[in-house]
């Protein structure tokens, strides 16, 4: 379990987390930047010596909500970590959506049922004349 408390039965992490309004998203890099904590590393896969030679992958890990967004896809650290400030943003606007309605249980109508039924009837119909006859031998 993620949040013990006080030692009481129910975890309410969840329900924390969602309370904190989607304004806390800061609208420029920079101010995005400052909450997170910035590591970058070698990319490495394909791209040759410039790629296996130069820090230019990105990792961003945002300090208030500890979300993690890697990029690596560019061969420049400036538009890795332009990318991975976007992803982040994406990351952050889902984290703090309000949570979807809980679903509630339907049943299918009488009427639905009944033409169900009735269907079934007749493709049984239709697979019993579709046998042999049954011959005395």
């Amino acid at each position: 379990m993620v949040g013990f408390g006080d030692g009481g039965g129910v975890c309410r992490a969840a329900a924390v987390r969602r309370m904190c309004p989607p304004a806390d998203i800061p609208h420029s890099d920079a101010a995005l930047l400052a909450d997170c904590e910035v590591e970058t590393f070698r990319a490495g896969g394909p791209g040759g010596q410039h790629q296996n030679k130069t820090d230019s992958a990105v990792r961003l890990r945002h300090r208030p909500t500890g979300l993690t967004v890697t990029c690596r896809a560019q061969r420049s650290q400036y538009l890795n970590k332009k990318d991975a400030l976007r992803r982040l943003r994406l990351k952050l606007t889902k984290y703090y959506a309000p949570p979807a309605p809980p679903r509630r249980a339907t049943r299918p109508s009488r009427g639905a049922v009944e033409r169900r039924l009735t269907a079934k009837k007749g493709r049984a119909v239709v697979k019993r004349l579709r046998r042999p006859p049954a011959g005395d031998d």
